[in-house]
């Protein structure tokens, strides 16, 4: 479990600094958009593997985090994570967690993830959301997560079987 919560530090720090240096409004030409955190939330679930009430616990803490120095808009994150979370749990025990699934599992949590922004934004009637403005986000926050999680995967699957519940194939 140490694993993990480091694996979700070092993932949250470095969505802070990515951040920091790209622009990722709409309208900007970058094609990366970070979610580093939601991409640790995914590959952390090996650790997690039979104990899934611990797994909900950590990605909702998590998600209340994120709202504070992210997003500022409290508990969304938190309820977001923990539905990314509940999304995650049913893709693995479906296909397993191995090597081909990383990249579409990330998509998913993406999607779920930008998605379920969206549509409280909409609901709250934050700021002007359309569906071109949506997909243009999600478009552009998969590269950069997808090479993330393929890099965190290959670092995660170099750590000794002893932190790791089931087997990276």
């Amino acid at each position: 479990m140490m694993a993990s919560i480091i694996i979700l530090v070092i993932s949250f720090i470095f969505d802070g600094i990515v951040t920091n240096f790209l622009p990722y409004g709409v309208g900007h030409l970058s094609l990366f958009t970070p979610l580093l955190t939601i991409v640790s939330l995914v590959l952390i679930y090996n650790f997690f593997y039979h104990n899934e009430k611990k797994y909900y616990i950590l990605a909702f803490i998590l998600g209340i985090i994120y709202d504070l120095f992210y997003t500022n808009l409290l508990f969304l994150d938190g309820f977001l994570f923990l539905l990314i979370a509940f999304f995650i749990t049913k893709i693995y025990k479906i296909v397993g967690f191995n090597y081909m699934w990383i990249a579409i599992d990330i998509v998913i949590a993406i999607i779920v993830y930008e998605c379920g922004f969206a549509l409280i934004i909409v609901l709250f009637n934050l700021v002007p959301m359309s569906i071109p403005r949506l997909l243009y986000k999600i478009g552009h926050s998969l590269i950069l997560n997808i090479i993330y999680g393929e890099i965190l995967y290959f670092i995660i699957g170099l750590l000794p079987k002893k932190y790791k519940k089931v087997r990276i194939n």
